[in-house]
C-alpha cells in the first residue's frame, strides 16, 4: 500500500498536508514545524521527509491499534492518529477529514479510517515530501 503525505503549508508552529493512499485523497494532516536538517526541538519538530515502513500495532499511549512509522531518524514511537492542533502531535502525524483555513486546524479525526485501511495491507510504506518552500 502506497501512502503519500504532501506537506503543503509551512507555518511557524505547524505543517499542514494532504495524505493519499494508492493515489486517492484520504485526509488532511497536521504535523509539528518542519525545521532545517539537523535541527530538532523535542515535541515541536516534524519528522524528516523521506520514506518509511508503516505497521499497525497496539499503542500503549492510546490504548488501541494505530499505524506506527519505523526507523525514523532521531524519533521513536511516531504514530498516525487523530488530533487538531500542534499540542496534540509531539512528532506524530495527525489525520482528519476537514481543514479550517482560517485557524489552520484540522478536525473530524480520520484515524479510524486510516487504521482500518492500513490494517488490511500486507505491507505499507509512507513517502513524505515537502511540496513547496516555507512561507
Amino acid at each position: 500500500m502506497e501512502i503519500l503525505l504532501k506537506r503543503k503549508k509551512f507555518l511557524a508552529d505547524r505543517t499542514i498536508g494532504e495524505l493519499t493512499i494508492n493515489g486517492m485523497f484520504k485526509c488532511y494532516t497536521l504535523e509539528d514545524t518542519v525545521r532545517p536538517e539537523g535541527v530538532k526541538i523535542p515535541g515541536q519538530t516534524a519528522i524528516p521527509a523521506g520514506e518509511y515502513t508503516v505497521i499497525v500495532t497496539h499503542s500503549q499511549a492510546f490504548k488501541r491499534r494505530l499505524p506506527l512509522l519505523l526507523n525514523v531518524p532521531g524519533f521513536a514511537g511516531v504514530r498516525i492518529h487523530g488530533g487538531n492542533t500542534p499540542e496534540h502531535t509531539r512528532g506524530c502525524i495527525l489525520v482528519a477529514h476537514h481543514f479550517n483555513e482560517l485557524t489552520n486546524e484540522i478536525y473530524d479525526s480520520a484515524a479510524d479510517a486510516i487504521t482500518d485501511i492500513l490494517s488490511t495491507a500486507a505491507t505499507s510504506s509512507i513517502t513524505i515530501i515537502n511540496e513547496k518552500e516555507k512561507v
